[in-house]
């Protein structure tokens, strides 16, 4: 992980590999213009630093890279010009996410240095808190299975950038904050934190399926819990058939790797409130009888993403200590075809009580969160959030990079999306209709785990909303989209796992905490 430090140096006296600086883009015609923070840097240059961008074809959009020679005097050799995109109103300064994504570009161009200066425009803590979470997100490598050495077997994990043969950015300097700072210092040290387990959650999703089955995830949330003070209960086949969990079971019982549902709780003795967050776990998902496809099925190590991210949300929130009580429930089977497997027209007895007619085994996520949502209902939260690489549909609706949020409550929902929002996480809100639950109506059981076929992620939601109890608040994040970049890298979002919903999570947590939410 990257080292950050605050810093009051001056640019042109600090020992670095580069200085990394922003610019963006002009009005009208008008080229590149070099943004605040840099102008030790444009003074090196004798006022012309924009002039010699635009020279080199940088124009300041977001996500442009423009490497040149420092000037004369400097001991950092290069300057590197990331785009921050439209310059903002004239009295306003530059938003949170331009900058955590303008810093994960740079962090990601100068993997292999030891370190870099970042200049970017900080207007305050929170600036400083968006620029280092960007460095730290834009650093990230997986490389866990790649030979680093280049002689032999693997040598270390995350040792070294798998595309390039060269190391994350080893040390990140901000320039033009206030080390001393109480503000700074905390806006350093939350970052470090939600990037930290976000990063845990991103090396969740890029394990391959052979080494994270349920029984590995679950070993590496009670090792993790254990080091933060979190309680944990896991609960294996025999105490899942014990306790009647037909749904987690019924998914799972064609793996020779058998299904787990991990109970994760930090508690805050200051806390007034208390959160459950819920998340599909399928560590790898072959659609089991309703076997997919080939060409379907080569990503889907990712159908964990949302356990992945209700356990970092949960570490970060004990690791930032926030006065609220969160408790992370993770339904974790993988979904395979055998002699032992569900079938289609099979029926299932979920924790609820409820029956379910599995009309098709591929529609997994769904009862395996019904278990867990009517699990974490019998505790009586204040809200329920849970998070799933649910559908398809979602992905058709909303695209690649932007989740869905259903929820029983209006307000909640927008409160939700708004948090998303703040935190960077392309989201949108979505409808519940109550028209599309009629399709769900089986002759055999309560309900069937399929319905009509268009509006296929909104009648997902539809169907977890049968297992939240009665009079709780609950939203559904279907972050299939973005939980897996099968593209090349942007600002911030690397190829690979994502960490999709995290910062959502968390930031709803610091919302509850501080009063403002529900």
């Amino acid at each position: 992980m990257t080292a950050l430090t605050l810093s009051t140096a001056a640019a042109a006296g600090l020992r670095a590999d580069a200085i990394v600086i922003g610019v963006a883009k002009g009005t009208g015609s008008s080229g590149p213009v070099v943004a605040p923070g840099a102008e030790a840097v444009d003074k090196g240059y004798d006022g012309r630093l924009a002039g010699v961008l635009e020279t080199l074809g940088a124009s300041g959009a977001e996500g442009e890279v423009t490497k040149l020679p420092a000037p004369a005097g400097f001991k950092a050799p290069v300057v590197v010009a990331v785009g921050l995109g439209s310059q903002p109103e004239k009295g306003s300064g530059y938003d949170a996410e331009a900058l955590r994504r303008a810093a994960g570009v740079a962090a990601r161009a100068l993997a292999g240095s030891k370190k870099a200066a970042f200049a970017l425009p900080l207007a305050d803590a929170a600036d400083a808190g968006a620029v280092a979470e960007g460095v730290l997100l834009g650093a990230y490598s997986f490389d866990a299975y790649k030979d680093t050495s280049g002689t032999g077997p693997k040598n270390g994990k995350n040792a070294a950038n798998g595309k390039n043969g060269k190391a994350p950015l080893a040390e990140a300097a901000l320039l033009g904050t206030k080390p001393r700072d109480k503000a700074y210092r905390a806006a350093l040290e939350r970052a470090t934190a939600v990037a930290e387990e976000l990063n845990r959650a991103r090396d969740l999703v890029n394990t391959p399926p052979n080494d994270l089955n349920p029984e590995a995830f679950a070993a590496v949330a009670q090792a993790v819990a254990k080091e933060h003070g979190i309680k944990v209960q896991v609960l294996d086949e025999k105490a899942l058939a014990k306790g009647g969990y037909g749904g987690i079971l019924g998914v799972g019982g064609g793996s020779a790797s058998g299904p787990r549902l991990v109970k994760l709780s930090y508690t805050s003795s200051k806390a007034k409130k208390h959160l459950a967050f819920v998340g599909k776990g399928i560590t790898y998902d072959s659609g089991g009888i309703s076997l997919k496809p080939a060409g379907h099925n080569e990503t889907m190590k990712c159908d964990m993403s949302g356990a992945a991210a209700v356990f970092a949300a949960v570490v970060a929130a004990a690791r930032l200590g926030l006065e609220v009580n969160v408790t992370g429930w993770l339904a974790l089977a993988e979904n395979m075809p055998s002699g032992s497997a569900t079938r289609p027209g099979d029926v299932l007895r979920m924790y609820s009580g409820k029956t379910v007619e599995v009309l098709n085994t591929d529609a997994e996520g769904r009862l395996v969160l019904a278990d867990a949502l009517w699990a974490a209902s019998q505790e009586k939260p204040d809200a329920i959030v849970d998070v799933a690489t649910l559908t398809g549909a979602m992905v058709l609706a909303l695209g690649n990079r932007t989740f869905g949020i259903m929820a029983n409550d209006d307000a909640f929902r927008a409160a939700v999306h708004e948090a998303a929002e703040e935190v960077g996480e392309p989201a949108w809100p979505m409808p519940l209709p109550e028209h599309l639950r009629k399709g769900m109506d089986s002759a055999t059981a309560d309900i069937a785990n399929m319905g009509e076929r268009m509006g296929g992620g909104l009648v997902a939601g539809l169907f977890l909303k049968e297992f939240v109890g009665e009079g709780i608040t609950w939203a559904h994040l279907d972050i299939a989209g973005p939980a897996f970049n099968e593209g090349g890298p942007f600002g911030y979002t690397p190829k690979g796992g994502t960490g999709s919903g995290v910062r959502t999570l968390v930031r709803l947590a610091e919302l509850t905490a501080a009063g403002e939410l529900g």
